[in-house]
C-alpha cells in the first residue's frame, strides 16, 4: 500500500491550488483546513466515517454538519470528493501537506523548538532570530519542553534537524568511545 503522505498529496495540491485562486485568501482556507483534519482525526468521526451502512451522501451530510465554520462550495465539493474517492480519513495528512505548501508559498517554515527548559519570549526571539540567518527562512516556532534533553535545544525546520542538546552531544561521545 503507497504511503499515506503520497495519496495525500495530490489532494492538498489540488486544495492548495485552490486556496491559492480564491478571493477568500489562503489564511482562511488554513483555518477551514485545520479544523476539517481536526474534525477528521476524532476517534468518533473516524469510526463514523467507516461505517459501511451509510451511503455517500450521508457520510458528506454528516461529517459537514460537524465543521463550524461556513463551508465554500468548493470546501465542499473537496469533501464530496474525498468521500466518493474513500479519502476522507486523509485530511490530517492534506492538512500537513497543505501547511508546508502554504510555508512554501511564503517563503517561510515551521521551526519545532525542543529544549530542555523552558525559554523566556527573549530567548526563542533571539533563537528564532539565529536560525532565520541559518536557515535563510522566515521561521515560525513551536516550542516544547523535553527534559530528557537534559540541555540545549534541538531544532527541526522541514527534514534538516540542529540538535545541540546534552542528550545528543553525550549519545555522539558514547558511540565514539565505543568505535
Amino acid at each position: 500500500m503507497a504511503e499515506l503522505s503520497t495519496v495525500a498529496r495530490p489532494y492538498a495540491e489540488a486544495l492548495f491550488a485552490a486556496a491559492r485562486d480564491d478571493k477568500a485568501g489562503l489564511p482562511v482556507w488554513a483555518n477551514l483546513v485545520s479544523e476539517l483534519a481536526q474534525v477528521a482525526s476524532n476517534p468518533d468521526v473516524r469510526e463514523a466515517m467507516a461505517d459501511p451502512r451509510l451511503g455517500d451522501k450521508q457520510r458528506v451530510d454528516l461529517f459537514t454538519g460537524l465543521i463550524k465554520a461556513d463551508l465554500p462550495q468548493a470546501a465542499r465539493n473537496f469533501i464530496e470528493l474525498l468521500v466518493e474517492n474513500d479519502r476522507l480519513l486523509l485530511l490530517p495528512d492534506i492538512a500537513t501537506q497543505f501547511v508546508a505548501l502554504r510555508n512554501r508559498h511564503d517563503g517561510t517554515a515551521q521551526a519545532e523548538i525542543t529544549s530542555a527548559f523552558e525559554l523566556s519570549d527573549a530567548q526563542v526571539k533571539e533563537l528564532v532570530t539565529a536560525l532565520e540567518h541559518k536557515f535563510g527562512l522566515k521561521l515560525k516556532p513551536v516550542v516544547t519542553v523535553d527534559q530528557s534533553l537534559i540541555g540545549g535545544v534541538r531544532v527541526a525546520v522541514g527534514d534538516q534537524v540542529l540538535d545541540t542538546s546534552v542528550q545528543a552531544q553525550l549519545a555522539r561521545m558514547r558511540d565514539t568511545l565505543a568505535a
